[in-house]
């Protein structure tokens, strides 16, 4: 496997009866994610079809006026439902404002009343119903995918299939429409999102179709992360990371700011951010540590290491 490539595997094969294609794909996906973090997918649960609605949903929503957005920026969450304005995040450690604006589904909890005290109310907005329906759809069939794709990298560290499961019920997981706007403007430094690192388990990118994302290599060279029309990019994020001693790798990307002709333009994507209940260890799994690897990390639960991260990117205030 060349580390300037970003490998494919197909979900379908570890659908399938077929315990053969099960294995190669569980072999597959973990050693794309233990040589560059990431991976393409195919024969996931969303069509052709389906994503065009909710391009067209989402696209409906940032064209509404700036005036009516602001009215679903819901102070004292820190932007973790509803939508947030241009340059509000930055990459940690980045002393600028990332070139986008974009909104947050939630998890839609269920029988857990312990979590609906937890996690903010979904913001919905008034103008055009149907942004909030396809939101919510689109939110569960990403998180149906990532579940399973946890079931195989489970299998890949010699764990119970299912360990994950019960920490992905009602998880706190994040769907994010981004809107990168047209740049009228040459930006001083600011770029449409600086070189990071994600915080979650892992995420699904819906929209990594063309250039603009990058990956840092093994070698510390940026290479192009680019998938087909029917393919999600999926990456490794630092909790997974950590929680598997960095065997399972959290690769820095970024997405660039387009050439000159593209500029003008404006670039959508669709990041779905697996995220496990707050109350999941994170400690170092045992069968990660050996003497060439000792434990790298402190123990830390999950949600105590997004409070960390969103202090970091200036969504939260100490």
């Amino acid at each position: 496997m060349t580390t300037n490539k970003i490998p494919s595997v197909n979900l379908a094969d570890f659908l399938s009866a077929n315990v053969d294609k099960k294995n190669e794909f569980v072999q597959s996906i973990g050693r794309a994610f233990e040589e560059i973090g990431f991976v393409a997918l195919n024969g996931h649960f969303l069509n052709s079809e389906f994503n065009e609605k909710l391009y067209r949903e989402i696209k409906s929503f940032f064209d509404l006026p700036q005036e009516t957005k602001n009215k679903y920026e819901i102070p004292g969450i820190s932007g973790q439902r509803g939508y947030v304005s241009f340059g509000k995040e930055s990459a940690k450690g980045s002393k600028h404002g990332d070139l986008k604006e974009f909104w947050h589904f939630g998890q839609y909890v269920e029988g857990d009343e312990k979590l609906l005290q937890e996690y903010p109310l979904n913001v919905e907005i008034s103008e055009n119903n149907e942004f909030n329906i396809v939101g919510k759809e689109t939110y569960k069939l990403l998180e149906k995918t990532a579940k399973y794709v946890l079931r195989a990298l489970a299998l890949y560290l010699n764990l119970d299939e299912f360990y994950f499961d019960k920490y992905l019920t009602n998880g706190n997981s994040i769907l994010r429409p981004i809107h990168y706007p047209p740049i009228l403007d040459k930006p001083k430094d600011a770029v449409r999102a600086a070189a990071h690192g994600d915080i979650n388990l892992i995420t699904l990118l819906m929209g990594a179709q063309g250039r603009g994302l990058q990956v840092k290599n093994n070698n510390g060279e940026w290479i192009d992360a680019i998938a087909s029309e029917d393919q999600l990019m999926i990456n490794v994020g630092d909790m997974l990371s950590r929680h598997t001693n960095n065997k399972l790798k959290s690769t820095v990307h970024r997405v660039i700011n387009p050439s000159k002709d593209l500029m003008k333009k404006s670039r959508y994507s669709i990041p779905f951010f697996m995220h496990p209940i707050s109350d999941m260890k994170l400690n170092v799994l045992e069968s990660c540590i050996d003497k060439k690897n000792p434990k790298s990390f402190e123990d830390i639960t999950a949600g105590e290491f997004l409070n960390q991260r969103l202090v970091e990117l200036g969504l939260l205030k100490k």
